[in-house]
């Protein structure tokens, strides 16, 4: 069926150019033949479904029963520079992007109105170099104006007018393609990327691209991979605008205005209009803001309104006969409402033939594609189907896209609204069955499938696992043979998807390893490297020898290119080199600790700050001996405790200009390849090493350091002892209890200073001779106290005065102690209260 192998095409297509009858099923009707013959231009079909390409630098053999096989270019084969063709090659590809002719009656053509301000300028803006986006809503006669400039714009550019269609693409690889294969002369070969970009950068032409879908850094992309053309893209406003900086001219096309309007409704109608078609025709100019194809799609409904009343035959005159099956008096069709003017698709629908009713069934099935005229009779049933879509088109409810007709823009909505959706899958089904038997038929050309991909994709999505794996299995090789590898790629995910769903693993296998060579054709090493493993490891399952040996051969061809890749960019160290062991830059930079007086002009006797430590206790620093030769940096004068830091510089290779890509800021930090340091001029020595009498000095220094610290301890820990143990003789002690409040009492400090003495409550009066009540000095009720060293001086012994504990249940009296100097005691006011002899206070 569709695997026979070796069969030539004259002995299975019939001298008038046509396959046998398509079906459904097996067997083949007597309907109409079915067009197979290659568009003009294209290559005559060899071999049915082996063909051999040229893919960059690979040889590439398609083969539908085992997979493709892949292998290295070999010497001597390297395809040598394309030519470019001339004005009769371009002309003969410039018709066959075109679509086809229809048969049955012809489709009268439509006048372009009101458009001549737009071409005008949009021939000069192009005249100039400069590209052009032509937005407008959808059924605005965009693709009608884009042919009334390309008739002007033939003789602009060296290698003339090239229409392409950019509908359903996303990025620009594939117009990249097809405006090569367009321009040059290079059948079955698809050049790599680096050699695809510097072909483009060479075409120098008036490139027409209709059905937009794509702006932003993807447009981008295109435009600056061909700066000699000139691009006049057509798009709707939904779609996604250029970036500021591509210097895109914008041309908006808007709507008719009311004359033109009712000049187009006339041309379309064939007649005049009465009044009350005038003022219908003015109604629906302000509803659909004069869209051309609401008034095509008008002057449809008046055709057809015309049919029904019998207002083309003049037959008022004759009396209807006995047997005629029409009433003497017919029913008048009265003029569509304005919805049904503003949304015709149902009404329009309606009064068309039963085979355009099942082609619109179709259409809404494979989401708004129509299959080509010489699919209808097998998928209708009837032989005569290939007549509806001119029926369709002249109705307003089809729209050229590239080579296919598909919906116009609205239809589909208001046709499912209604209920021509509801055999969706029915229609989806029949129609991936057809497709699978045709797509394998020997006779049928690769180029013929390309023409029928986006049909082919649409039956495969709505389709069952079954018929989908079916389909993709037959239209995979037809898609790489004729180079449209992006809907290659689109069948295969989806005939793996649907075979993992079927358990089909033998038909996953073969997926899988075609989608490697795909990818390692497009240099995705990490992609191809993943689909191939796993169809190796579902063929090892299955035994299946050769192609685990295809699978083998071509994972093999990975390995190569990876290893070549990491040859010739290896991956940047991100280690930091050793550091050398001794740099000749080393750098001495004195650092001075902090500016000492000089001894002679120091004090005697110097006062420590409270809690400062004695200056006994301080670390001592030496300073290191400096090299003759090395470099001192004279920022102050270096005293006896500066420190000396060794900074070595590490040499690195200088430029001359500071790094601008991340592999300049690498190389500089971590070279590859060090050059070795340059051989230093002769120095002085270095420092000699430190003698023995030096390490000793050290050494005594930290050991005297020690011995301070252990001496300041030892005293520490003695004055505090003699702050809780009273001494064993001293003054006399008086024991007075003093009720206090129940507040926390302020403790006392012998080393903080003398409080001011209060203004409300002065001292009292002493009556033993020879005592003073005057404040004590350095004692402060609010501060701890400290377990520092005393400043009052250890000749003087202080007296204590401690209070008995408390005898009653009320408030506790406070243990008050009073520091009674020779030959006088003090007593804090406030807190402690001298108690006189003589009053009894």
């Amino acid at each position: 069926m569709g695997r026979t192998q070796g069969q030539d095409e004259q002995h299975e297509q019939p001298t008038g150019g046509s396959a046998p009858a398509v079906s459904t099923g097996p067997a083949v009707s007597t309907g109409p033949a079915v067009s197979t013959a290659p568009a003009p231009g294209a290559p005559a079909a060899g071999p049915a479904r082996v063909v051999s390409l040229t893919a960059g630098d690979f040889t590439l053999t398609v083969n539908p029963v085992d997979g493709s096989e892949i292998e290295p270019l070999r010497p001597g084969t390297e395809p040598g520079r394309p030519a470019r063709r001339d004005a009769a090659a371009r002309a003969v590809r410039d018709s066959a992007a075109r679509p086809p002719v229809l048969p049955g009656p012809a489709v009268p053509a439509r006048p372009l109105l009101e458009r001549e301000e737009e071409r005008e300028r949009l021939v000069r803006l192009l005249g100039r170099g400069r590209s052009v986006r032509l937005t407008g809503p959808a059924g605005s006669g965009r693709s009608a104006l884009l042919d009334a400039v390309a008739d002007r714009c033939a003789g602009l550019a060296p290698d003339g007018v090239v229409r392409l269609s950019g509908y359903g693409h996303q990025q620009p690889g594939e117009l990249l393609h097809a405006l090569y294969a367009t321009v040059y002369e290079a059948e079955r070969a698809r050049p790599g990327r680096i050699e695809l970009l510097a072909r483009v950068r060479e075409i120098g032409a008036v490139v027409l691209l209709d059905d937009l879908e794509m702006g932003g850094p993807a447009l981008d992309e295109l435009l600056r991979a061909t700066p000699e053309c000139a691009y006049l893209l057509a798009a709707t406003p939904d779609t996604r605008a250029p970036s500021d900086h591509s210097h895109v001219e914008e041309v908006f096309l808007g709507g008719l205005g009311k004359a033109e309007c009712l000049e187009l409704l006339e041309t379309g109608a064939g007649r005049p209009l009465t009044d009350e078609e005038i003022a219908w025709a003015g109604d629906l100019c302000f509803a659909s803001e004069g869209l051309p194809l609401r008034f095509v799609q008008a002057a449809a409904l008046l055709r057809q309104r015309d049919e029904l009343n019998h207002s083309d035959e003049d037959d008022e005159e004759e009396e209807p006969g006995v047997f005629e099956g029409r009433p003497r008096d017919a029913v008048q069709v009265p003029l569509p409402t304005l919805a049904e003017g503003a949304a015709p698709a149902e009404l329009l629908a309606s009064r068309v033939s039963e085979s355009a009713r099942a082609a619109l069934r179709i259409a809404c099935a494979l989401g708004g594609e129509l299959p080509h005229h010489a699919h209808l009779p097998a998928l209708v049933g009837d032989t005569h189907a290939d007549t509806a879509v001119a029926e369709l088109l002249a109705c307003g409810l089809l729209t050229p896209v590239g080579t296919r007709y598909r919906l116009a823009a609205g239809v589909a909505r208001q046709l499912e609204e209604v209920g021509y959706g509801d055999t969706a899958s029915e229609e989806a089904r029949t129609a991936a069955r057809h497709y699978a038997w045709w797509t394998g038929h020997a006779s049928v050309v690769p180029e013929r499938v390309a023409a029928e991909a986006d049909a082919v994709l649409a039956a495969l999505a709505g389709a069952d696992v079954v018929a989908a794996v079916l389909l993709a299995r037959t239209a995979a090789p037809a898609f790489a043979a004729s180079l449209h590898w992006e809907a290659w790629e689109r069948v295969l995910r989806s005939g793996a998807e649907a075979a993992r769903k079927a358990g089909e693993v033998a038909e996953q296998a073969y997926f899988h390893h075609e989608l490697g060579v795909l990818a390692l054709c497009e240099e995705r090493l990490d992609r191809a490297r993943a689909e191939l493993e796993t169809s190796i490891g579902l063929r090892g399952a299955l035994a299946d020898k050769r192609g685990t040996v295809a699978g083998r051969r071509a994972l093999a061809l990975v390995v190569d290119r990876e290893n070549a890749v990491a040859a010739v960019s290896p991956p940047l160290r991100l280690e930091a080199p050793a550091a050398p062991a001794a740099s000749p830059d080393a750098v001495t930079v004195a650092t001075p600790a902090a500016p000492a007086a000089p001894a002679s002009k120091a004090p005697k006797t110097a006062k420590p700050a409270p809690g400062a430590p004695a200056a006994s206790e301080a670390p001592t620093a030496k300073v290191a001996p400096v090299a003759p030769g090395a470099r001192v940096a004279p920022v102050v004068p270096v005293s006896a405790e500066a420190v000396t830091r060794m900074t070595p510089v590490v040499p690195v290779t200088a430029r001359s200009e500071p790094p601008t890509t991340l592999s300049e800021v690498f190389e500089d930090a971590f070279p590859l390849t060090p050059k070795p340091a340059p051989t230093p001029a002769l120095r002085p020595a270095t420092a000699p090493a430190p003698s023995p009498g030096r390490r000793r000095r050290v050494l005594l220094a930290g050991a005297g350091a020690l011995t301070v610290v252990a001496l300041g301890t030892v005293v520490s820990l003695a004055l505090s002892s003699s702050d809780t143990s009273p001494p064993a003789e001293g003054p006399s002690v008086t024991r007075t209890p003093t009720v206090t409040a129940p507040t926390t009492a302020p403790v006392v400090s012998k080393n903080d200073p003398a409080p001011e003495p209060p203004v409300s409550a002065p001292p009292a009066q002493s009556a033993v001779p020879g005592q003073s009540l005057a404040p004590t000095p350095g004692r402060t009720p609010a501060r701890t106290p400290s377990r520092r060293p005393s400043a009052t001086p250890p000749n003087s012994p202080p007296a204590t005065s401690v209070s008995p504990p408390p005898t009653t249940a009320g408030p506790s009296p406070t243990p008050t102690e009073t520091v009674v100097p020779s030959p006088t005691a003090t007593t804090q006011t406030g807190t402690a209260t001298a108690t006189s002899p003589a009053t009894g206070r």
